[in-house]
């Protein structure tokens, strides 16, 4: 359900399990990550929009994904900044920013400072909390 004065999409942990595949309910829902260069985008060429497996919030574009080396697919900026919330991230013994999506709160990946220029960001993003839309392809609702 949205939540009509913040935008928000919120659904109980049964429907999102509903809703989502296994793997991608462990990354979302759970901050998991995929194994390096084992998902869908990694190595994703097409042209279009890489759009939140959660909500379909349109997240980022082919024309700011690079190759950073990773595994994961990899990108040096958002659409829009308003579509992704940072936080400091403890785990695993180190400081990291998380990302997730504005619209729905799944857990997309981490944003480092050593992307390319013009922003020196690289978003390591999980290719299963995207989904993707080539460029032509009309929006899903």
């Amino acid at each position: 359900m949205q939540n009509e004065t913040s935008g928000r999409l919120v659904r109980d942990e049964a429907e999102w399990k509903r809703l989502l595949t296994p793997e991608q309910y462990h990354v979302l829902r759970q901050k998991g990550t995929e194994r390096p260069f084992t998902g869908q985008y990694w190595n994703h060429k097409e042209e279009g929009v890489y759009e939140c497996a959660g909500c379909g919030a349109e997240l980022f574009t082919s024309d700011a994904k690079f190759d950073a080396g990773c595994g994961w697919p990899s990108f040096w900026k958002s659409i829009d900044q308003s579509r992704i919330v940072y936080t400091d991230d403890f785990s695993h013994g180190m400081h990291r920013i998380e990302v997730t999506c504005a619209r729905c709160g799944g857990h997309l990946g981490h944003v480092f400072d050593d992307g390319p220029e013009p922003t020196g960001k690289r978003y390591c993003i999980n290719s299963a909390s995207l989904g993707f839309r080539r460029r032509g392809e009309a929006r899903r609702e």
